[in-house]
């Protein structure tokens, strides 16, 4: 699946997401996403694991934790979307979210293994779907949106949170 979801595709909250994603078959460019990830986390150390760039930001541990988790709802919703199911889902709060988790308290190998298993789920849905349940589409938080979104969102809200992480935890520039 390689087309880009339309702005009419998704609640514009997330146009920053969708637009960081590159052109290509989306599969192919969460694969390498995942490569690019665990490439930058297996050079962290465990104490700079626990870094915070200021106070009240979130941990390396929990960024990692937080997209991960984030993963997972973005795939749920887009489960439930391409197997035709038009119950309305709810949105969530990540806060909530991340004060509800300890991710501070596993080990970073345990926060990657647990990413990478999230990440091949997302990739083993995505290559059993129809082009028809890509284009399916369905309301989430009060706004439709299609599986094929769902997919992109994923993919940007990755490259965004990767981006903060290379600026503000590694100051470093993004490889190429």
């Amino acid at each position: 699946m390689s087309n880009r979801p339309s702005a009419e595709e998704y609640d514009t909250s997330f146009e920053r997401y969708v637009e960081l994603v590159p052109e290509g078959n989306i599969q192919d460019l969460l694969i390498q996403s995942l490569q690019n990830t665990i490439a930058v986390f297996t050079t962290v150390t465990e104490d700079r694991a626990n870094y915070r760039y200021a106070p009240g930001k979130w941990s390396l541990k929990e960024v990692l934790g937080h997209i991960t988790d984030n993963e997972r709802i973005m795939s749920y919703r887009l489960l439930r979307i391409a197997r035709g199911d038009k119950t309305p889902l709810a949105g969530y709060d990540q806060d909530i979210l991340m004060s509800g988790a300890s991710f501070d308290t596993c080990s970073l190998s345990d926060l990657l293994e647990e990413y990478t298993v999230v990440r091949r789920a997302t990739l083993t849905l995505l290559r059993g779907l129809s082009e028809e349940a890509w284009s399916r589409s369905g309301v989430v938080n009060g706004s439709e949106s299609s599986a094929a979104a769902w997919a992109y969102i994923i993919a940007g809200h990755e490259l965004h949170h990767m981006n903060v992480i290379h600026d503000k935890y590694l100051n470093e520039p993004l490889p190429d």
